[in-house]
């Protein structure tokens, strides 16, 4: 057996794929927690330690550690394939091993020129130090021997797993252990045998959770993937796409690298949010978020995931289908998103409406057939403005009520406010005849208050306003002057004969009005009259209207 440690490898590669493929923090840890992963570990910590001059960072897990020759073997040769020459797409626990390449233990390159192991397996204890600018300095890194710290010491034989400790850190990190475990959240799909915390100078742990990924978006649409979807599609590996999906009220902040789909595969990201279209200029792209597992490219006999595992090889033939797949579905998704978000912001406005004091169905429902199929429309086209918020939408419908009240053509007669209070409540019950009548004796009780008499009825309108003729055959004039506040715009008075003339005029109007509506009828019944089409919705709105004309006047009539 060797006695030494060894790592074959020429330095350019650990150049390329790991200083420079690498640059930030989530990253690098990620690459760490997928070989804790892949390694059974029921449990990885990661302490993130600057209290004093040497900053340093901690990956430790429980999984089932390596021996002294594995470190050699195994560890410490780059670009080993484990799948292909173990064999093993399972690990013991009968995980589907995430490692593909064997590069993503140059990672911590990235951020740390000096790594130190530290693993236990099978009662034994084994430790070394990588320091990169030694590893540099080498000639095509043949020559380059690991530090060994503790080579096969005996330890508790149950005692398993591996600490991994960077140190002389070169990049700039932020050590808040809050947007670390955010930012890891969107790296991996967690389960409930695979714990994840983050603790900050011993501080309290913070647990990496699948909430954290969109923790922070306002959800509206939620779909579960293949659950929640109605896609009609002959794609031969649709059954085995699963996932969750996510359309939210407001559009998504471009900063957050969120907007689009994520993939995974083996519970790790294999392709950046994007749209796998094109053409982006609907609004829809603008709410949508979400991901999903396809675990079946990671069986294919090439390997379609790029090194650093950002995105897809999506020339390649089954990716292609894939991706066609995947816009079809996004395609059903914003047509499945536009009506369900129209259905939910109908049911947010009727009750915003109703909290204003009617909702849009009650309004609607006193609204003729006519104008409705005018107002239809114009609301449809408020709910499909992806851009206006719900308060916009419902303000705007507030103002429309404004424009077309209840009862509009009731409301656009703009009749006097005495004869409108009086006659509202009949005419809402389409009792036309009946708002009409009522509306004449209240007339009647204006005039008796106006005037002197105690005279009623067609002898009140008559002695008011229609004056018996005397024995000359001369008209005196009426009790009540309707048109004597009126004034040419000189300031002059009209001729007498005009205001004669339109007052006797105006009487006969009232007279014709008791005439027509005060208990002209036999004893008809109320629901005959109204349904035999004799005073129907128009005859009483024109009668109402030269009603109103003469409750005007007499606002204005002297003595």
């Amino acid at each position: 057996m060797n006695n030494e440690l060894e790592m074959t490898f020429d330095p350019n590669t650990i150049e390329d794929l790991g200083v420079r493929m690498y640059s930030t923090l989530p990253p690098v840890l990620a690459e760490l927690i997928a070989n804790s992963y892949d390694a059974d570990a029921e449990n990885i910590q990661l302490f993130l330690n600057d209290q004093g001059d040497n900053k340093e960072i901690i990956v430790e897990d429980d999984g089932f550690g390596m021996t002294f020759e594995e470190i050699n073997t195994k560890f410490l040769r780059i670009g080993r394939k484990r799948r292909t020459e173990d064999n093993d797409q399972k690990t013991p626990k009968g995980r589907s091993v995430i490692g593909k390449k064997g590069l993503g233990k140059l990672s911590f390159f990235g951020i740390a020129h000096e790594i130190e192991i530290e693993t236990k397996k099978d009662g034994k204890l084994n430790s070394f130090k990588m320091d990169w600018e030694k590893i540099k300095s080498t000639v095509n890194g043949q020559d380059y021997k690991p530090e060994i710290i503790e080579r096969d010491k005996t330890c508790d034989q149950n005692e398993h797993g591996t600490k991994i400790t960077l140190r002389k850190l070169q990049r700039e990190s932020d050590f808040n252990p809050e947007s670390i475990a955010t930012s890891l959240s969107k790296i991996f799909i967690i389960d409930s045998e695979f714990k994840i915390t983050i603790s900050h100078n011993n501080g309290t742990p913070v647990e990496v959770d699948n909430d954290r990924k969109y923790a922070d978006l306002d959800k509206q649409i939620e779909w579960s993937v293949q659950k929640d979807i109605g896609l009609e599609s002959t794609y031969k590996n649709k059954d085995q796409i699963t996932g969750h999906l996510i359309a939210t009220k407001k559009p998504i902040s471009p900063k957050t690298n969120m907007r689009g789909i994520v993939l995974f595969s083996r519970r790790k990201l294999v392709n950046q949010a994007e749209y796998f279209s094109d053409s982006t200029s609907s609004h829809f792209f603008s709410y949508l978020t979400g991901w999903l597992e396809v675990d079946f490219i990671d069986d294919l006999s090439e390997d379609v995931i790029s090194t650093n595992r950002q995105s897809l090889k999506w020339d390649h033939p089954e990716m292609a289908e894939l991706r066609t797949y995947l816009q079809e579905l996004i395609r059903w998704l914003e047509k499945d998103w536009r009506k369900k978000r129209d259905e939910i912001r109908k049911e947010t406005l009727e009750k915003e409406m109703e909290s204003r004091g009617m909702s849009i169905k009650e309004w609607q429902s006193h609204v003729p057939e006519k104008l409705n199929n005018l107002i239809n429309p114009i609301l449809e086209s408020l709910l499909e403005q992806s851009e206006f918020s719900d308060e916009e939408i419902s303000g705007t419908v507030e103002n429309l009520k404004e424009l077309i009240p209840p009862y509009p053509y009731y409301h656009y007669q703009n009749l006097h406010p005495e004869l409108s209070s009086e006659v509202f409540n009949e005419y809402k019950q389409e009792n036309y005849y009946k708002a009409v009548a009522q509306g004449v004796i209240k007339y009647i009780r204006e005039i008796q208050k106006k005037s002197s008499t105690k005279l009623t009825d067609l002898d009140l309108i008559k002695h008011v306003f229609i004056p018996d003729k005397d024995a000359s055959g001369n008209r005196p004039a009426p009790e009540l002057d309707v048109t004597k506040t009126y004034k040419r715009p000189n300031g002059t008075d009209f001729e007498q004969k005009t205001h004669k003339n339109i007052g006797l005029g105006h009487g006969f109007l009232a007279y014709a009005m008791w005439s027509a509506f005060r208990n002209p009828l036999s004893h008809e019944l109320e629901s005959d009259l109204r349904n035999s089409g004799l005073y129907t919705e128009q005859d009483c709105l024109d009668a109402l209207g030269l009603l109103s004309h003469l409750f005007r006047r007499l606002d204005g009539a002297t003595t």
